[in-house]
């Protein structure tokens, strides 16, 4: 599998056409274009689209790969103008830092908001755990991130954005999966997969959440980040909860149900140093409510 299978591929999932993105965005020949997705579909083991007669249709195999794919070309994307500044330093820099997973939802609205300052300024991104980007702020290395509110870091300030509910992810065939909500109980003799600590402030909601629910759970296994806790839960036949986000990297033999009753909530925040006088980082302060409504919208 090759970057050019992924761009083409992002490029005939927006454009819902094989000859439209050939034709229009990647100005190659639709014959080409098809063979390269049947490349892709042969590495994968899956059927990513449906041939129609007014275009293509992504199947579930697709949807679930196209987030993936485009987060990937983000990502390269982001470590090739990073190499650039650091190669040919000439602007301002200012480093923006995303819990891995959410660089979907917040990073292009937050890049939109700041677009009339972005020709004066070289924006880096930064995706990794939440206690990394706590220390990146304290160090000065970022200037402000999507994160937990990480503990022991008094120098940072917080500004709740959303408050993300819990869900009970599961495998596709589950017995539990034909429920429409889950209850704690119900989670009781199940194989747990819980968050390590390499998420201490989930994992502290999870294990709060579950004392509340009187209910006895040792986990079996940890999982240190999201694909990780995909693949035990999926192997496994397990069951783990987690946050509301988790949803968008599901793959199809995954699956998730929300909680009955008043299900836990872990804020996600955007976090910044006290002391940074950065101006793009007073902008986007200014800006918190627009940024936040933007992000819920392009959720519904």
């Amino acid at each position: 599998m090759e970057l050019r299978h992924l761009r083409y591929f992002v490029a005939v999932a927006e454009a819902g056409s094989l000859t439209v993105a050939a034709e229009q965005r990647l100005h190659t020949s639709q014959p080409s274009l098809s063979r390269q997705i049947r490349d892709l579909e042969s590495e994968l083991g899956a059927q990513l689209l449906t041939r129609r007669a007014r275009g293509i249709e992504l199947t579930p195999a697709g949807r679930a790969f196209l987030d993936h794919a485009r987060l990937v070309l983000s990502q390269v994307d982001a470590a090739s103008e990073a190499a650039r500044r650091v190669a040919h330093p000439s602007k301002p820099c200012f480093t923006m830092g995303f819990l891995t997973g959410h660089e979907l939802k917040w990073m292009p609205e937050a890049l939109r908001m700041l677009r009339d300052e972005l020709p004066n300024v070289d924006v880096m991104v930064s995706s990794q755990y939440s206690p990394l980007l706590a220390d990146g702020l304290s160090k000065g290395k970022i200037d402000v991130a999507f994160l937990r509110r990480e503990r022991g870091v008094p120098e940072l300030a917080y500004r709740v954005l959303v408050k993300e509910p819990l869900m009970v992810v599961l495998p596709s065939d589950h017995r539990l999966a034909a429920l429409k909500a889950i209850s704690p109980k119900d989670l009781v003799g199940e194989t747990f997969v819980i968050v390590s600590n390499t998420a201490p402030v989930l994992r502290a909601v999870i294990d709060k959440y579950l004392k509340r629910s009187g209910i006895d759970i040792t986990p079996a296994h940890e999982a240190d980040h999201l694909a990780m806790g995909m693949s035990l839960i999926a192997s496994t036949g397990g069951v783990g909860l987690l946050p509301a986000y988790a949803q968008n990297f599901l793959p199809s033999s995954v699956t998730s149900r929300p909680l009955k009753g008043d299900a836990p909530t872990v804020d996600l925040v955007l976090g910044y140093k006290k002391s940074n006088q950065s101006p793009i980082l007073k902008l986007l302060l200014s800006r918190l409510d627009e940024l936040v409504a933007r992000a819920s919208n392009k959720s519904r």
